[in-house]
């Protein structure tokens, strides 16, 4: 890729804009047009596994490799040095992801708009990956983490925008479902990657770097991503650019109320899952009353979760395809969400659990499908999809601050665990409230 490929970037010269919908004479498909034809098996399974790379490299770190390498540096304070590093990639992600989503709109290349990005952000990624094997200290941990997180994010943002940008409205609940099966795998797959290394976290970031580029292979040449053309850039403008991300509520009221549907029910779901493992601990009394320790407890709650949001993210999403109505199944999700919130909330015992955990994963698994599929139709240009739906992942990523913030009080001094799982009920429920509002989509 040479830097023409780029141009249209910032510190391009600027280039005459023209409508979202402008097409060459004679129907050639362009960058912006509306995807009508349905893409084939072998493009969605390059997307899926780009997906499970991405989540293998984040999980395989996030639950064990970087816990064992702040062990490594200072048992003692491993606690402080692993907030430290995982509050800091957090803080890269919230801006990497509408970032370098408004990047890859922007880009000029012959290879399309999104192939450059899925693989300088996957090669930056495992570049960074690789060096944490070696991290010499604290502060290089932190900083090799936050570039793990900018190329994963980078590659994810780009990969998520390539779906509406190819895929035809009535085929994204499908796609959408895969895709979020694809992210379950991933998780799953980072998880066994810890657990095969047995400690020797070095070991297990090589392995996760391998992962990250292996998933991208596929996807980098079939991707038929279509380029865009000089012509359909707006000229840049810092200013613009910036104000960019703010996209209007009152322009644009069904992208406001889809954006805050997820940032609630995400904020519900982590309340829900955040204190787990205390919650075996402390409210069913796991190891005395069954004999299971609480963490062995928590794997399997969370792989009978990932096995049933696999199961449901592919269902709910053709289903919702085959109905042409995203609203009811969202709305239904959400509402069994909450339900699963009530189940650990008024029966803490570790039937109570395992029922809990099934039903979350149903509920997520489906909600995960269908509002992708719904957000990809409240977009509000062609030409900003990466940004857009950067900015739409924020609502994934600040649940991460926000559901703690919420959830200790209600722990410590307002009822402890029933009363968290009643409040993390009613802000989900919140969230199926709200859809309502998108006025846009059925």
């Amino acid at each position: 890729m040479s830097p023409s490929d780029l141009t249209g970037l910032p510190g391009s010269l600027p280039e005459r804009p023209v409508p979202d919908s402008a097409a060459p004479a004679g129907g050639t498909t362009t960058a912006l047009a509306e995807p009508v034809d349905r893409v084939r098996a072998l493009w969605i399974t390059g997307v899926v596994l780009v997906n499970l790379g991405i989540n293998a490299a984040f999980f395989g770190p996030i639950q064990v490799l970087l816990g064992q390498q702040a062990i490594h540096f200072d048992e003692g304070q491993k606690e402080a040095i692993l907030a430290l590093v995982t509050g800091c990639g957090a803080a890269v992600s919230l801006v990497a992801n509408p970032l370098f989503g408004a990047f890859s709109d922007r880009t000029a290349s012959r290879f399309g708009r999104r192939v450059p990005w899925v693989l300088v952000g996957a090669v930056l990624g495992a570049a960074a990956l690789v060096g944490l094997a070696g991290a010499p200290n604290v502060a290089v941990m932190a900083i090799l983490w936050c570039l793990v997180q900018a190329g994963c994010n980078g590659a994810y943002a780009a990969v998520t925008a390539a779906i509406p940008d190819r895929v035809p409205v009535p085929q994204r609940g499908t796609v959408g479902g895969l895709a979020a099966m694809g992210q379950t795998v991933g998780i799953l797959l980072g998880a066994v990657i810890a657990s095969v290394v047995a400690g020797n976290f070095a070991a297990g970031y090589l392995v996760c770097a391998a992962a990250l580029l292996a998933g991208v292979v596929l996807y980098l040449f079939k991707s038929d991503d279509t380029p865009l053309a000089p012509a359909a850039r707006p000229p840049f403008s810092l200013a613009a650019f910036a104000k960019g991300f703010w996209v209007s509520p009152v322009k644009y009221p069904d992208f406001a109320w889809a954006w805050l549907t997820r940032l609630l029910v995400n904020i519900g779901n982590h309340m829900v899952t955040l204190y787990l493992l205390f919650f075996l601990k402390d409210a069913v009394h796991l190891e005395e009353t069954q004999g299971i320790a609480p963490e062995f407890g928590v794997l399997i709650l969370t792989g009978l979760y990932a096995v049933m949001v696999i199961i449901t993210s592919v269902v709910g999403g053709a289903l919702s395809d085959r109905m042409g109505k995203r609203k009811p199944l969202v709305i239904v999700s959400s509402a069994v969400i909450a339900v699963a919130s009530l189940i650990l909330g008024f029966a803490p015992t570790w039937a109570g659990a395992i029922t809990g955990a099934v039903v979350l994963g149903i509920g997520f698994g489906a909600y995960l499908a269908v509002d992708f599929a719904l957000i990809t139709q409240v977009l509000p240009t062609a030409l900003d999809r990466g940004r857009d739906l950067g900015v739409i992942n924020v609502a994934n990523s600040l649940p991460q601050v926000i559901a703690p913030l919420i959830a200790f009080p209600f722990v410590t001094y307002l009822g402890g665990y029933v009363s968290l799982y009643v409040a993390a009920a009613v802000i989900g429920l919140l969230g199926a409230v709200f859809v309502v509002k998108i006025r846009g989509v059925a």
